[in-house]
């Protein structure tokens, strides 16, 4: 049997923190979700003037990176390249780059998902937040 490392809530408030501090040293107006390894949310802030709409898809980006153990940007382009067929998938939701897996070990323990600015820099905030852990 194997051991795995889990997400703490310290882990998740420093995630939280770091990606937060990214989004406002930017001016951006985001979202940001973390979740663990079954994609169940973790933590979940809207910053001020992010739309509402940003509260349901950083969350989406997140769960769906965390299953698939892989960044969102990856189901987006498989769209994009004409697999549509690929929207009834069962459980994937937020197929939008900007969810970002946790990894470590080469285990995944959870994600971060961001929403509100340009995709890639959706991806900058979820990274930096990652990067605050060390991984």
């Amino acid at each position: 049997m194997k051991t795995k490392s889990v997400l703490e809530l310290a882990d998740v408030k420093t995630i939280a923190a770091a990606a937060e501090a990214e989004a406002l040293k930017n001016q951006w107006a985001v979202s940001i979700a973390i979740v663990d390894d079954g994609g169940h949310l973790l933590w979940q802030q809207r910053l001020d003037g992010a739309a509402p709409l940003t509260a349901h898809i950083a969350p989406a980006k997140a769960h769906t990176a965390a299953l698939g153990r892989r960044e969102t940007k990856a189901y987006e382009d498989i769209i994009n390249g004409g697999r549509t067929a690929f929207l009834t998938a069962p459980e994937v939701k937020g197929l939008l780059e900007g969810g970002v897996p946790i990894i470590k070990d080469g285990q995944c323990i959870g994600a971060v998902g961001v929403s509100g600015v340009k995709s890639s820099e959706d991806v900058q905030i979820a990274k930096a937040g990652i990067a605050a852990i060390g991984l």
